[in-house]
Parts: C-alpha cells; sequence; structure tokens
C-alpha cells in the first residue's frame, strides 16, 4: 500500500511542471557497477537544479540510489533471487577451465543467458502501461543511458526524445562503428582479441576476421533487443539505427588509457570521472594501514559484483599472499580460505580509493574493471590484473601494455605466479615510474570529467539534441562511403580511354604498315 501511495506521488509530481529554469532529463540506468559513476552524473544535473528522473524497476539489482532525485519504478516479474542466480551462473562458467572452443561457445551461452534474463526487466516496462503513459505526458528534454542492454535506447525511439550514451564500449565496436568512426584493422585492435595497437602479421589476420564476424556477434547477441524493439516502433529495426542516433557518446576512458585512433566530435571522453578526491579512512582502516610498518600495504578486490571465488582457486591466492611482507587488504565475502596468512585482512567492504591513495600503498589487485582501472591510475598504484569477464581482458591488456601492471590468467595462475607478480610491480621501480606517468598525463587535463559530461548533458538538453556534430557518412550507403561507385566509375574512365588508345595505335599501325606494303610493291613494279 505504501509502495502505491508513493508511486502514485511520485506520478504527481511528474507531471507538474519544472519550478526551476533547468531542464527535465530520464535516466535509464544499467545495474551492478555500471551505475556508479553514471550516479555520480545524476546526482551533479539534481545540484545544478535539474529535474533528474531515474526508471529504475522494482526488483533493482545492485543498484542503490539516494534522495538526491527522484526515482520512477515499473514492476516486473523476476525475482532477486533469479537476477543473483543467473549472474552467479555467469561468473562461473568464467572461472571453469574448458578446452578452446568449447570455453568460447560456453561464455557466449552464459552472456546470452544472463542479457536474457536481465532483458527481462526492459520487456515488463514495456508491458507497464501506466508507465509509459506517464513518461510520455512527463516532457522530458533528453534521456541519458547506458545501452549495455538497450532498454534505453529502445524507451528513447519509442518517446522521440534525443539520448546520450555513458558507457565504456560495446563488445562489437559499435561505440565507434555506429559514429561512423574510420576503425582500419590494422593498427585498431578488435575487443576480445587481446591485441595491443603494435600487432604482428597474425595478430593483424586474427583482427580482420574479428572486424568481419563482430557485428553478426552482437545481432545474436542482442536479437531480443531488437525483437522488441521492431515490436515497440512497428517498424523493421537493425542494431545500427537503435545506436546511431545518440546526440552524444559519453565514453567512460580516455587516451591516456585506451589506444590512440580516431574519433568523431560527438564522442567525449570522461575517463576517470570514478576517481573521487581523497578522504580521510575510517578509523579501523587507518589502524590496520599505520600498523604495516615501512612495507606498506597491498589493496586487492575483483570488483564490486564478485566478491567470492571458488575455495581451491582462494587457497591458492591465499597461499601467494602470503609470500609478501605487506599488508593484504582482501575484499571478500565467502568462506574465508583455512591458510589464511596473517598479513591478509578479509573484509565485506573496503573504501578502495580512499587506500589507493594513501601513500603506504604498494600495489592494486585488481579485476580489470574500468572503474577500478581508473582508481589505479588516478593514485599512482601499479596493478596485478586479474581479469574475469567483459572488457576486463582487453584493459588488462592496455595497462600491461603500458608497463603499468601484470596480467595472470585466473584459470590457469598459481601461488608462484601471484607471488612473483606481485613482487615485481613492488620491487620493480618501472612499474611505479611507468603508472606515476600515466597518472600525470590523465590528471593534466583543463576539465574534470565529471563536468564535462554534465556539460554535454546540459548541451543535449538544452538544444534537443546535437545534429550539427552527425556526420554525412550516417546518410551514405556501404559503396558511396567507401567511393567504391567513384572507384569503379574511375576505373572504368581509364580502361576505356585505355581501349580507345590503343584502338587508335592499332589502327595507326595498320594504315602505316598498309601503306608500306603498298609502296613496296609498285616499286617492285616499276622495275620490272
Amino acid at each position: 500500500m505504501a509502495l502505491r501511495l508513493c508511486s502514485a506521488w511520485i506520478s504527481i509530481l511528474l507531471l507538474l511542471p519544472s519550478l526551476s529554469d533547468g531542464g527535465k532529463l530520464l535516466v535509464v540506468p544499467m545495474v551492478g557497477s555500471h551505475w556508479l559513476s553514471m550516479q555520480e552524473v545524476v546526482q551533479e544535473l539534481s545540484e545544478r537544479g535539474h529535474e533528474v528522473v531515474v526508471l529504475v524497476p522494482e526488483v533493482s539489482w545492485q543498484m542503490e540510489t539516494t534522495q538526491a532525485y527522484k526515482v520512477l519504478t515499473y514492476p516486473v516479474r523476476q525475482t532477486l533471487e533469479e537476477l543473483d542466480n543467473a549472474f552467479q551462473e555467469y561468473v562461473a562458467v568464467h572461472l571453469t577451465q574448458k578446452p578452446f572452443p568449447l570455453n568460447a561457445l560456453a561464455m557466449y551461452k552464459a552472456s546470452v543467458d544472463v542479457f536474457s534474463t536481465f532483458f527481462g526487466q526492459c520487456k515488463d516496462l514495456f508491458r507497464s502501461q501506466e508507465t509509459l503513459r506517464l513518461l510520455n505526458q512527463s516532457s522530458f528534454d533528453a534521456i541519458l543511458t547506458d545501452p549495455a542492454f538497450m532498454c534505453g535506447a529502445i524507451l528513447a525511439h519509442h518517446l522521440s526524445l534525443p539520448f546520450v550514451f555513458f558507457m565504456r564500449g560495446f563488445g562489437c565496436n559499435l561505440h565507434f562503428a555506429a559514429p561512423q568512426c574510420p576503425s582500419p584493422p590494422s593498427y585498431i585492435p578488435r575487443l576480445f582479441s587481446f591485441n595491443s595497437d603494435h600487432m604482428n602479421f597474425f595478430q593483424r589476420v586474427e583482427n580482420a576476421l574479428i572486424l568481419l564476424l563482430e557485428l553478426e556477434y552482437c545481432n545474436s547477441f542482442y536479437g531480443e533487443a531488437l525483437k522488441l524493439s521492431s515490436e515497440v516502433l512497428q517498424r523493421d529495426v537493425s542494431l545500427m539505427d537503435l545506436v546511431n542516433s545518440a546526440a552524444v557518446w559519453l565514453l567512460r576512458f580516455d587516451f591516456v588509457f585506451e589506444y590512440v585512433r580516431p574519433v568523431m566530435p560527438n564522442m567525449v571522453f570522461v575517463g576517470g570521472i570514478n576517481c573521487a578526491k581523497k578522504k580521510t579512512l575510517p578509523k579501523d582502516f587507518e589502524a590496520m594501514v599505520n600498523a604495516s610498518g615501512e612495507h606498506g600495504i597491498v589493496v586487492f578486490s575483483l570488483g564490486s559484483m564478485v566478491s567470492e571465488i571458488p575455495m581451491k582457486k582462494a587457497m591458492e591466492i591465499a597461499e601467494g599472499l602470503g609470500t609478501v611482507p605487506q599488508t593484504v587488504f582482501w575484499r571478500y565475502t565467502g568462506k574465508a580460505p583455512p591458510n589464511l596468512p596473517k598479513n591478509v585482512k578479509l573484509v565485506k567492504w573496503l573504501p578502495q580509493n580512499d587506500l589507493l591513495a594513501h601513500p603506504k600503498t604498494r600495489a592494486f589487485i585488481t579485476h580489470g574493471g574500468s572503474h577500478g582501472v581508473y582508481e589505479g591510475i588516478c593514485n599512482a598504484v601499479p596493478m596485478v590484473l586479474m581479469p574475469l569477464f567483459g572488457d576486463q581482458m582487453d584493459n588488462a591488456k592496455r595497462v600491461e601494455s603500458r608497463g603499468a601492471g601484470l596480467t595472470l590468467n585466473i584459470l590457469e595462475m598459481t601461488s608462484n605466479d601471484i607471488s612473483n607478480a606481485l613482487k615485481a610491480v613492488i620491487n620493480d621501480k618501472k612499474y611505479k615510474e611507468n603508472i606515476q606517468r600515466l597518472s600525470d598525463l590523465h590528471l593534466d587535463r583543463p576539465i574534470h570529467p565529471l563536468d564535462l559530461a554534465v556539460h554535454w548533458v546540459e548541451f543535449v538538453m538544452r538544444h534537443k539534441g546535437a545534429p550539427h556534430l552527425r556526420p554525412a557518412a550516417h546518410d551514405l550507403n556501404w559503396v558511396q562511403y567507401h567511393s567504391l561507385d567513384v572507384i569503379a566509375f574511375l576505373a572504368a574512365v581509364i580502361l576505356l580511354a585505355l581501349f580507345i588508345s590503343f584502338k587508335c595505335c592499332l589502327c595507326c599501325c595498320r594504315r602505316c604498315f598498309c601503306k608500306k606494303g603498298r609502296m613496296g610493291k609498285a616499286t617492285k613494279a616499276k622495275s620490272h
């Protein structure tokens, strides 16, 4: 009863005109860790006087909201247990070793299954006629969304609103293909290739093959989303149709971390947006850090969504951590390994950024998520990376190729591998020097990424989009874009010119030889 009453009041508030000079923004977030940095943008926009409404399913997974903005919920069929189980199965597949190609097929199936489970909430949104009616009547200026599950993009098309994407990237390079960025496979590695921008011949062959297959992969992965969008919009919709009309792309990386490549003017890079200012450590953590002595501490976290792993692997990690003199803060919620060494402190939560900013921090063991990687860069802490899934392997490759850390295969690593990698990044000065250089470059910027992201969201709200930043390439077909028709025309002209020249030469030669022949015969006749 209380929930219905609260929803009724929110509905009334949404329909009232805004009392401030700010705009009206609808936010369709992605659950889990994706929400962490988007929430900072949402709160900042709200503090600047904009009316911000965050659209959230009644059963939301790992997504905390605050009273700084309005929250509109809609009914869904899934239970929290179903969402938890779907994600745990997804993680379990990535922690199970299988031979290729069985592992690739298993990971793809797990990815499709977890997408299908969470995308069910999007289907429930479009089944809720009351919610859709309310959204239609609310007169929003724009939509801010993370398009990983495509729900926000579908809703933006349905409401005919300009929309801004806030994301790390798609697994099939759509975040570059949709804005029409040139992407030569000779030096731009595709996601999931785990290559750097300096590739040998066989890596370039692999990269080209991924380029040919990645769109088919995405079309298959987003099959349910494309089906729903066609039903909602009552027309055939392709994947490119859904995403290429985004007004602005706010991308959570920069070219200190990412490999340099061509980009479009509606792509804004806000890497490090989650790097918060250092705060005072809680007293219990401060006491443990000070007790570490001259050796300092190591921070270990596999991200906000994964905090426990199979016991056998946990014991291997614990054994490796016990070989270093540093105190290790390990965020872990599972059963403690029986061989847990004295220098390892298991905690259910830790102030990650504040610990990384502490001068006693010597290394950061991370899964390679973009939030953690940027906190490592911002605070200049060398990393040991244990990527699990998604873009984490590629993130790890980028850190390693910059000389700022080492990557371990979490399925194959041993306690000795962990020990050696950790000792290397702590004791070898080059890792600290390289991460310090990256940190200095990243922090040397004219505007903070949060202010930059907020500006572009406000820009789209004020101007109802950003069509002046949209290249004419969107209006060309594949043949026109690559100038194949021009090449064919010029080739035809050249061939025709060569053919005419050849015929003219042939004709001249025939006439010349024929004339000589007649003159020769006439000379012979006179001599007789």
